[in-house]
């Protein structure tokens, strides 16, 4: 089974601020890989109320399943590889695959034939190895909404913690609590329909 921890700390940044950083860090253009994440829960959120959250990642070609569950001090991912016929199975007639993520989705008491593909989200990542961990530069968009984010992917809490805020201290970009990008997408998706 493919699972990880995931420890990252995230802040929003205004697009000012994005273009600060990615001339201080000298990123260009051609560093920018497009992926495409597609949400799913269950009607009523089943996994929303558990913290936990459901994606396909298509990037570069391949499509992964991805089922995050929350943890003390991060999340633990579990990843399974989609063929393009089970991903296109998935997203197109709500046919869920077998393995390991529907084992964990069953074993947390998801009901599996009410999951729905809720829309998508497009992101413009680019990644850079930075002291302690892998530093991400990301741009949403979403329905027709952009948001810019930075985000530190580490492997201790409290080492990353530390040089994560000493960066933004440093560049004189304000902390904002940061949802991740599915709470970001849900609110956005549940304020258009009310």
């Amino acid at each position: 089974m493919a699972q990880e921890i995931e420890i990252e700390f995230k802040n929003l940044l205004t697009k000012e601020e994005f273009l600060q950083l990615i001339k201080q860090f000298s990123i260009r253009n051609k560093d920018f890989r497009v992926q495409e994440n597609h949400y799913f829960d269950t009607p009523d959120f089943q996994l929303k109320e558990k913290q936990s959250a459901l994606r396909v990642r298509v990037k570069d070609g391949n499509s992964t399943l991805t089922l995050k569950t929350p943890i003390t001090n991060g999340l633990l991912e579990t990843n399974q590889g989609l063929s393009p016929m089970q991903a296109e199975e998935l997203l197109k007639q709500g046919l869920f695959p077998e393995g390991e993520v529907k084992d964990v989705l069953l074993n947390i008491g998801t009901e599996i034939p009410s999951l729905l593909h809720f829309g998508s989200l497009k992101t413009k990542r680019a990644e850079l190895e930075f002291q302690e961990g892998l530093l991400v530069f990301d741009e949403s968009t979403y329905f027709d909404k952009v948001d810019y984010e930075l985000e530190y992917e580490v492997k201790d809490f409290d080492t990353g913690k530390k040089i994560f805020f000493d960066l933004l201290k440093e560049q004189d970009i304000p902390k904002r609590e940061t949802e991740n990008k599915i709470k970001r997408f849900y609110r956005e998706k549940v304020r258009r329909e009310s």
